[in-house]
């Protein structure tokens, strides 16, 4: 007529979590069904994340251990009780249980303690779960002993499971209505009654001679909660609907034998056990509280316990309240909705500091950080790790953290994850603003130059040194500076397929032209010797050869670059952990590193070239000037190389734009500034007479 008992360590561990509890302790009586006890409990504990601080054995018979004997229990139990940091406590067995615990408690503060060990604060406040298996109600024994296993207040605020009991209309007016002087047929009214009034229905004699005769008007309702309860306790409400079980299953019996019509009365009905037993398990009935009773396939009943919570009083009386209910018919059970806890309704113990107290090995890891186990201890002791690099823990106790999505990263408490920015050098950020107005200055500059030298056109300084190749030198610097913008704003298809094709095929022809410039310069000076084989390349023709066939090198090497690998957008998740680069990659690094391969080539040649003829005669001196725009070209290019590996996102990009601007503006100043000089502050020195006795 109760539930089974692996319901009821079912809803323990239903308990446990619904507060959070996971750190307990366990006590459990030293015999064999304590020992099945941790059998079955400990497993289920340790599934569900639960660890159990400490286990201890409460002995088996209290009024016979000797003090000296008691004294030693103390001794050995107390450290288990006292240090251990677990505040909840879970209980199994048997009144005793109680008893024993609670004397030790008892003997541990009022005399352990305060003779052996001063100074030692015993940690106050503790959450008991008491089973259904302890009864509450003390029998005569520990009552003629004087012994109260709810005194002190040690068990204020415990939760116990107890067998379901509905309140019953009738029974409190039964109770008033007892009469034990009238009660015929019940031996036991009488015993029960002279047990917890302490008097007495038989002639005193010596046996009795301390105790008052019994009246029969004595009020059951005066007795305090150790000795009686007013109140359907699960146990009486289960000899209540055993009664109407087995009436039940006796009426099924008789109406439905093929000798019912013939027999007078159910007494003369014989029957065999194992034939109750068959009717038993079919039988389902209301009673009279509207509980349903019925019992499943083993011939248990099909029920739950009810949550009690334990409120102690100073004169060592009791009540208890219902807070919840374990109920595996309405949801199932490992439904997870079986267990129902009115949280208002529960009084706690007045020493905890919080409530509902916590109850585990150490504090909780809150988010950012992840749990990482202590060696030799159990897995619910830990220690708490910040989330590494990338990583993010969202939640408490987690144990591991987890990464963010690529379009994602963490925060900095490493808590939760927080969409990436796109990125990208555009034209409205501080450093695109600035590059820009570089660019657009540094074109200005290079077509004032250019107006100039073609407004002065026919003037010597001009015309010297291949007129045509300075105008071409003068348009691709133009367009060098203007490249400079495809890198700038938002990268799409259009501008990563060109930018840096552009930019390698119109620096190559720049580059080009200076050494066609400095070649031209060397062939006209060796022409001047009698007989000499170069005297047919003066002029034009070979500047044009030079600059053609340069070119046109490089612009092949780019052709192959766009026809077998060629750039494309992309989104560059990684190198900056904020944001989303937007860039364009290269397709092939090979043929990118080729391109400026091509372009240091040509720039070594045109400074090897130009620094070889940098002391010829004063009338074809440009050389030492492109001397010197070869150095700055090289110099700015050779930085470049570790700096653009070095750098990612936008930097890297805003690392060429500048690169580009730089060298192109050493070519300009090295090249042109010296003759813009003459042109437009000493026109007096741009005469043919003038030319050859002076240093340009």
């Amino acid at each position: 007529m109760v539930p089974n008992e692996s319901l009821q360590y079912w809803g323990m561990v239903q308990l446990l979590l619904h507060f959070g509890w996971r750190w307990v302790g366990i006590i459990t009586m030293d015999n064999e069904a304590g020992d099945n006890f941790l059998q079955v409990l400990e497993p289920m504990l340790s599934q569900m994340g639960f660890c159990s601080a400490f286990t201890a054995r409460a002995i088996n018979k209290i009024p016979n251990i000797r003090v000296n004997k008691f004294i030693e229990e103390v001794l050995n139990r107390m450290p288990v009780f006292m240090e251990s940091t677990a505040n909840v406590i879970v209980i199994y067995g048997e009144i005793t249980s109680i008893i024993w615990l609670s004397d030790l408690l008892w003997v541990a503060e009022r005399i352990i303690v305060p003779m052996m060990l001063p100074g030692y604060k015993i940690p106050a406040g503790k959450v008991w779960i008491i089973t259904a298996q302890i009864d509450f109600t003390s029998n005569t024994y520990y009552k003629m002993l004087d012994i109260q296993p709810f005194r002190d207040g040690t068990f204020h605020g415990a939760l116990s499971f107890a067998i379901h009991s509905s309140e019953h209309q009738g029974f409190t007016e039964f109770l008033h209505d007892l009469d034990p002087l009238q009660a015929k047929g019940d031996g036991f009214i009488k015993i029960f009654w002279e047990q917890v009034f302490s008097c007495s229905f038989q002639k005193l004699d010596s046996s009795t001679k301390n105790r008052e005769p019994c009246s029969g008007e004595e009020e059951l309702e005066t007795l305090p909660a150790p000795s009686f309860e007013m109140d359907m306790t699960g146990h009486s409400y289960s000899i209540y609907n055993a009664v109407h079980a087995l009436a039940h299953a006796l009426h099924l019996m008789y109406s439905s034998g093929p000798r019912h019509r013939n027999i007078g009365y159910l007494g003369r009905l014989s029957m065999e056990p194992w034939q109750l037993h068959s009717r038993l398990l079919r039988i389902s009935f209301n009673n009279s509280c509207g509980d349903e009773i019925r019992f499943n396939e083993h011939g248990e009943l099909a029920g739950g316990f009810d949550i009690t919570n334990l409120i102690t009083f100073e004169n060592d009386s009791y009540v208890r309240v219902k807070v919840g209910r374990l109920d595996p018919q309405t949801h199932g059970k490992s439904s997870g909705k079986e267990l129902i806890i009115n949280e208002d309704r529960i009084e706690w113990h007045e020493q905890l500091t919080q409530v509902p107290p916590l109850s585990i090995c150490n504090e909780h890891c809150h988010p950012g950080s992840h749990r990482e186990r202590k060696e030799g201890q159990k897995f619910c002791c830990y220690d708490c790790a910040s989330c590494a690099e990338g990583m993010i823990a969202d939640q408490e106790d987690m144990d591991f953290c987890i990464r963010c999505p690529e379009d994602q990263y963490p925060n900095q408490g490493r808590d939760q994850c927080i969409p990436k920015i796109p990125s990208f050098l555009s034209f409205q950020e501080p450093l695109g603003i600035t590059l820009t107005a570089l660019t657009l200055f540094f074109t200005a500059i290079t077509a004032l130059v250019l107006g100039i030298f073609i407004k002065k056109q026919d003037t010597p300084i001009v015309k010297a040194n291949n007129r045509s190749l300075t105008y071409l030198l003068l348009i691709s610097l133009l367009l060098c500076f203007l490249c400079s913008l495809l890198f700038i704003g938002e990268p799409n298809k259009l501008t990563c397929l060109f930018r840096q094709t552009a930019f390698g095929t119109i620096f190559s022809m720049a580059i080009a032209s200076v050494l066609a410039k400095t070649t031209t310069v060397i062939v006209a000076f060796m022409a001047t010797k009698p007989g000499n084989i170069f005297r047919k390349w003066v002029g034009t023709r070979l500047a044009h050869v030079i600059v053609l066939s340069c070119s046109l090198l490089q612009v092949s090497i780019c052709a192959l670059w766009l026809v077998t690998s060629p750039p494309f957008p992309d989104l560059d998740m990684f190198s900056v952990p904020e944001k989303i680069t937007v860039i364009c990659n290269e397709g092939s690094v090979v043929m990118f590193y080729s391109v400026l391969g091509y372009m240091g080539f040509l720039a070594s040649v045109s400074f090897t070239v130009a620094f070889l003829a940098r002391k010829l005669p004063d009338t074809f001196n440009e050389a030492k000037f492109i001397t010197f725009s070869m150095l700055v070209f090289c110099s700015v290019w050779l930085s470049f190389v570790p700096t653009y590996l070095s750098t990612s996102g936008k930097a890297m990009v805003a690392v060429e734009i500048f690169s580009i601007l730089a060298s192109s503006a050493g070519l300009l100043g090295c090249i042109f500034s010296p003759k813009c000089y003459i042109i437009v502050l000493r026109p007096d020195l741009n005469k043919r007479e003038q030319l050859g006795r002076r240093k340009l």
